[in-house]
């Protein structure tokens, strides 16, 4: 499978760094811009799979890269990164094309999580069905399956199912998986999460009381295994 390179571009050394390694060690490429100008030019001349920009930018400001690029029809998703003190307009991101975004600081895990999610949501699935145990979910149809029966899925629990099989054995907290699959624009609280995964129980588990694929990580939230 071809790697998928993902810009960072962000003022901040350090935190570009940090990105960038923990962007290699997840088999991503990263490329790094320090200002918003030269992050705006390496979209149109890299072409990345995603683009993560600081708000806070010289010269060129987040809000402005994300404007420029829509206006010239570049379809790449976008995550924003601000500051705390930053007030943001979750309906002008919405707006100006970003996608998603992340208040600083932020842990690596969390930020992982919603790449992975955006990329889902904004790329073409390459692996059209997804097996695992007795259950099977064929992507272009949104169906799921098990032992060959079709099962009814909400598209809140579907949405979830994909998630979860997306990011296999990866403990995740509840609020990763409420950003990643509800979204920043529609935020329920925790307990949305556990209700929906006792449903994927009662719905794909062989036994919903001794849960094999999706699990409990006490302390932390989920973690599903294929």
């Amino acid at each position: 499978m071809q790697k998928k390179t993902i810009l960072v571009i962000d003022d901040d050394e350090n935190l570009r760094d940090t990105i960038a390694v923990m962007l290699e060690r997840e088999d991503f490429i990263p490329i790094l811009a320090a200002d918003g100008r030269t992050g705006f030019e390496k979209v149109l001349t890299a072409r990345p799979q995603l683009v993560l920009v600081d708000l806070r930018l010289p010269g060129m400001n987040g809000v402005d890269v994300c404007r420029q690029l829509r206006a010239e029809r570049v379809k790449t998703p976008i995550i924003v990164l601000s500051a705390v003190g930053d007030e943001v307009d979750k309906v002008l991101l919405l707006e100006i094309g970003a996608d998603d975004y992340m208040v600083k600081p932020f842990g690596t895990r969390e930020l992982l999580a919603r790449i992975r999610a955006v990329l889902r949501r904004t790329t073409p699935e390459t692996q059209r069905v997804i097996h695992f145990a007795d259950v099977e979910i064929d992507v272009d149809r949104r169906t799921t399956t098990r032992a060959g029966q079709e099962v009814k899925l909400t598209p809140a629990e579907y949405n979830l199912l994909m998630f979860f099989v997306q990011n296999p054995d990866r403990p995740l907290t509840r609020e990763v998986i409420l950003n990643s699959v509800w979204g920043y624009e529609s935020y329920p609280n925790t307990r949305t999460v556990d209700a929906h995964v006792v449903r994927l129980r009662q719905k794909l588990e062989p036994d919903p009381t001794v849960p094999r694929h999706f699990l409990t990580v006490h302390g932390i939230g989920y973690r599903c295994l294929l």
